[in-house]
């Protein structure tokens, strides 16, 4: 029987592209799958791509007696239920001192139970956030591992070679930190995903609804944002969707594509903690809100026909210069986004005792994944030069960076708004910054009105203290002379 390095359960797409490419980097691999078809088609691939070493099993006993002690299993199966179905088929098997590795994008505070659990077995236990979808699990993905060190130690030397390879800054994996924070920070890093994905496509909507650029010179514009401060993967694929003509019909596949976004909970997650955590982040609030609006589809078919009209201000568009108002705006709101999404892990670190490191995040997240960017250099760059940084906003240079855009952000959303093109996620964006930027905001009426009905209490600007003002009765008394 082989003695191999490492073994994977679950040969969907993610898994069957990581068992590849950690075989590819010289380490036998043992796989395993509830459906064997699966197993054997991994094998098949396997040979086909280099003769890797890739060794199936078809049964868990096997799978597991055939990895090296202390043995290493990485699962790669879909949250939830299955996962404990996994650990239980899988932990019959291991021994004190073996380690089990969730690579799904799972709940944070699941991740934590069973480590517990495990520990109680005297098995390791470590909770992965894998990014890059299947090309990255393929060569190269961002890793994100949280949990038990000392299983980190066990695997670091093949992850830090399967993981995404950025040439001025190493391998994107770094040993994220106790608990469930792998999971929490890949949970984040998706919720920015949406944020960025979301305004990425408001700069679509208005270059094509109020600029009228085809998807030809849509594809040029992307094309060449992507040559500078823009440069991203999500900037580079959006230039490619643009280029695609329709195999089934006329024109172009991106205008067949039916506008309605599917989502698999980790965005609507990281709403959800930042609410919990207190935590500003209306970019990414923005946009679950309009992926949910993306459903109402019949819905918006009907109201189309009842808010009849063009709401287009029908004054002249000088289109070189929207095309750069956009990309400024473009790049403002992008700043806004990280920021929050930042802005979370911060509070969880903070809450938890991570002690996480968001500068070496920023780093991780700079090959391999889906918001890969340059823009993420600065981000890190940022937090070297202040790690206690308050808001990514009041880096000197981000500072700086967005006063300079500021003025073609304002003008975007104007024009959006004349317009009547929904620009949620730059509005929210600006609004935000608009918040932070000001020493006084409204919310001192807020307040008045809560101790007004309720008693609440407030405190004052030149004594301090809390103070509560009988509001009806001074009001009433008032109106009576």
């Amino acid at each position: 029987m082989a003695v191999t390095r490492i073994g994977l359960a679950g040969l969907a797409v993610m898994g069957q592209n990581l068992a590849l490419n950690i075989a590819e980097k010289g380490f036998p691999i043992s796989v395993y799958n509830r459906t064997t078809s699966k197993v054997d088609e991994t094998v098949q691939r396997a040979k086909a791509e280099g003769n890797l070493p890739v060794y199936g099993f078809h049964d868990p006993a096997s799978f597991v007696n055939s990895i090296q002690k202390p043995r290493v299993v990485i699962m790669l199966v879909k949250a939830g239920a299955p996962v404990d179905q996994t650990i239980a088929t899988l932990a019959a098997h291991l021994e004190q001192g073996d380690c089990i590795i969730d690579g799904g994008n799972e709940w944070y505070e699941n991740t934590e139970r069973r480590e517990k659990a495990m520990e109680e077995r005297g098995l390791l236990y470590l909770g992965m956030g894998v990014s890059g979808g299947e090309e990255g699990a393929r060569n190269g993905p961002s890793l994100m591992p949280g949990g038990s060190f000392e299983a980190y130690k066990y695997i670091e030397d093949i992850l830090l070679k399967v993981a995404a390879q950025v040439p001025d800054s190493g391998p994107c994996v770094t040993y994220i930190g106790k608990g469930g924070s792998g999971n929490f920070v890949k949970m984040v890093h998706n919720g920015i995903e949406y944020g960025d994905m979301q305004l990425i496509a408001e700069a679509y909507d208005v270059l094509k609804s109020v600029g009228k650029l085809t998807n030809s010179e849509l594809h040029q514009v992307f094309s060449e944002w992507n040559k500078g401060e823009l440069l991203s993967f999500l900037i580079e694929i959006t230039a490619d969707i643009f280029s695609i003509k329709d195999d089934q019909g006329e024109g172009y596949l991106v205008d067949k594509v039916l506008d309605k976004t599917g989502m698999k909970g980790t965005g609507k997650w990281t709403v959800q903690q930042a609410a919990e955590l207190s935590v500003a982040a209306p970019t990414i609030e923005a946009s679950l809100d309009s992926r949910f609006l993306s459903g109402l589809k019949d819905e918006r078919v009907e109201a189309a026909k009842i808010f009849q009209g063009d709401f287009s201000s029908d004054l002249p568009v000088d289109k070189a210069q929207l095309i750069e108002d956009v990309r400024q705006a473009l790049y403002a709101s992008k700043i806004c986004s990280y920021a929050q999404g930042m802005n979370i892990i911060k509070a969880k670190s903070m809450e938890k005792g991570w002690s996480l490191n968001l500068g070496e995040l920023a780093r991780i997240w700079k090959g391999g994944c889906i918001i890969r960017a340059i823009f993420l250099d600065r981000i890190k760059k940022a937090y070297d030069r202040n790690s206690d940084l308050a808001n990514l906003l009041v880096d000197p240079e981000f500072a700086q960076e967005i006063m300079d855009r500021q003025a073609a952000w304002r003008r975007v959303v104007c024009l959006a708004i004349n317009n009547g093109v929904s620009t949620p996620g730059m509005s929210a964006s600006l609004a935000y910054f608009d918040s932070y930027r000001r020493d006084r905001l409204p919310a001192n009426l807020v307040q008045a009105q809560r101790d007004y009905f309720g008693a609440h209490t407030y405190e004052r600007v030149d004594v301090p203290g809390a103070f509560h003002t009988e509001w009806f009765k001074i009001a009433r008394a008032a109106a009576k002379m």
